[in-house]
């Protein structure tokens, strides 16, 4: 759908996308914005996906999800494996419920790669993966660790080690598997990838703080989910016995937490670590929006005032 159709049909120029890093204030705009467009939210988070795990990935309140509808949160259990175009399929089903009862969609999340998906129309059609490689370069990583699978990722890719992180093990060993079977690099899969072009027109908007203010609020976050019960979450992970490659078991906000629980840190330690890592995918955030095209940013100090409607009725 062009933009000059979805035009027609709703009103409005494009899908707002709320995106920015972590603690930037992303749900509360995005229920203002829903609120004013007779709109409904859809999730835009790797994580918020996973039922089970809410204080540690941030979802939005009870009462927060009261006030508007929201969509792709509590999808599936922490061991199933969802990745983009998993994602790509439940938003695009979700888009569709909610523009035929005549509601406006609005994305909201930090997660680059589900926002770039979305905007750049990516499709897996010309991607295929020989699951065979991808099991046993698993199996490999199960035996020796990822250190020797990610220097082959990245001596076969050398983009690869801007954008993936070796701690990231479920995406090395996919993009390692999906290289290997296709002789060619991630660039030349994302130009075919992205050949039809987006689906939907969409608009992005990224919150910016300056670093030290933002750091500051995601200090004061990581205090409230410890207030709001965030170790008892870790430990109900912990006591899963998922596999280490499962991608829930790598999160932000609880792997911090698993020295604790066997033992081998204090709370004070973990506690002290999850602010380091948040605040270091914050900046991770940051730089991935930073390279996408077409985003509006908003200054967060203006965050209140800002009204995203301007734009995309406009």
């Amino acid at each position: 759908m062009d933009a000059e159709q979805f035009y027609n049909q709703t009103g409005y120029h494009a899908i707002p996308v709320i995106c920015g890093p972590t603690a930037s204030g992303k749900t509360g705009l995005s229920i203002r914005l829903a609120q004013s467009v007779n709109g409904e939210i859809i999730c835009c988070d790797s994580m918020q996906i996973y039922r089970h795990l809410s204080i540690g990935t941030a979802k939005p309140t009870a009462f927060e999800q009261s006030q508007v509808p929201h969509h792709l949160i509590d999808l599936v259990e922490p061991d199933v494996s969802f990745n983009v175009a998993s994602y790509l399929e439940a938003a695009y089903a979700s888009i569709e419920a909610l523009l035929a009862k005549g509601h406006m969609p609005v994305f909201c999340g930090g997660t680059g790669q589900y926002v770039q998906a979305l905007q750049k129309g990516f499709s897996f059609d010309q991607a295929p993966i020989d699951r065979s490689v991808e099991e046993k370069i698993r199996l490999e990583y199960e035996e020796n660790g990822i250190d020797s699978i990610y220097q082959r990722l990245i001596t076969l890719d050398p983009e690869c080690k801007e954008k993936i992180h070796p701690n990231n093990t479920k995406r090395v060993i996919h993009t390692l598997a999906l290289l290997s079977s296709l002789q060619t690099t991630t660039k030349e899969i994302r130009a075919r990838s992205v050949a039809d072009g987006a689906r939907y027109p969409f608009q992005l908007f990224c919150i910016d703080w300056p670093r030290d203010v933002l750091y500051q609020r995601i200090n004061l976050r990581v205090d409230q989910m410890v207030k709001e019960g965030i170790l008892d979450e870790a430990e109900w992970l912990f006591h899963q016995n998922y596999p280490a490659d499962v991608t829930a078991m790598q999160a932000i906000g609880y792997k911090e937490f698993f020295p604790y629980l066997k033992g081998e840190s204090s709370l004070e330690e973990c506690i002290d670590l999850l602010k380091q890592h948040t605040r270091n995918y914050a900046k991770r955030q940051l730089t991935w929006f930073r390279h996408m095209d077409n985003i509006t940013w908003i200054p967060g100090d203006e965050l209140e005032s800002y009204n995203p409607l301007l734009l995309i009725s406009q």
